[in-house]
């Protein structure tokens, strides 16, 4: 893949840990010449994926946004088209269930929070890039979804889910649209994966049950997600348009 991602640019959203860190370090081990790091506030991590990209032979720069904010993705898209006018491969992966609520405790504020941080990001990002991969007649879109997109999540995470059920619906309609131009649109959506994020909002019970419940028997690893988003972005998936794939060890069919 090293021949093929080579003088590509790539944007990953949420790049500053977890999948969004493997992938932008996939991407460059894998030939990409030039890897946009982007992170909502953990800079330190940030920097950290930057060292490992550059360590990988690529170039790097990193930017920061609040993408959970309609004003920070405006700010966002405006700073992108100054550091990156053209980008090559966009994984959209920034997003969080941001706090367990249940019903009668969500907010006005936490729902936009939890739609923009994963769906209004994905959507004015993607925007963003097109016209410069319709120009060029090429592209890659990745669009991270979940699980929970399926089987509506865990107690308090309803939006969430209904967030990335809308990132799966998104990536087949983008996936119609821009097929035509010679740019791929698609989805990976990870299980339970033993990463922040569950640090955050699990805890060892709850994972141990996934675990024992999962055919796999196991969570899945950010590493794992990476190279599924690696291969919708090479040439082995040039076929393959509007696809959302599970990745989750067999967890779905429980």
């Amino acid at each position: 893949m090293e021949t093929e991602l080579t003088g590509k640019t790539a944007l990953v959203t949420g790049a500053s840990r977890g999948i969004g860190a493997a992938t932008a370090i996939a991407l460059a081990r894998n030939g990409a010449s030039r890897v946009l790091i982007h992170y909502g506030a953990y800079r330190e991590g940030a920097e950290k994926t930057l060292k490992e990209v550059e360590a990988a032979g690529a170039s790097g720069a990193i930017l920061s946004a609040d993408l959970a904010s309609t004003a920070g993705i405006h700010k966002f898209v405006a700073e992108l088209k100054k550091a990156a006018p053209h980008i090559d491969i966009l994984v959209n992966n920034a997003g969080s269930l941001v706090q367990r609520a249940k019903l009668m405790e969500f907010t006005d504020e936490l729902f936009d929070q939890v739609m923009n941080l994963n769906v209004k990001s994905a959507w004015f990002i993607s925007q963003a890039v097109a016209p410069g991969m319709m120009k060029a007649g090429s592209g890659v879109i990745v669009n991270i979804g979940s699980i929970a997109g399926r089987n509506g999540g865990g107690p308090g995470a309803t939006i969430y889910s209904a967030a990335k059920a809308a990132i799966s619906a998104i990536t087949k309609g983008l996936a119609k649209e821009l097929a035509p131009h010679g740019i791929r649109v698609n989805a990976v959506s990870p299980g339970t994966v033993d990463n922040h994020f569950h640090e955050v909002f699990s805890n060892k019970q709850i994972l141990d049950k996934v675990s024992e419940m999962t055919p796999a028997g196991r969570l899945g690893t950010n590493e794992e997600m990476a190279d599924a988003i690696l291969f919708f972005c090479s040439k082995e998936s040039q076929y393959i348009h509007g696809q959302t794939l599970e990745i989750n060890g067999g967890m779905l069919m429980v």
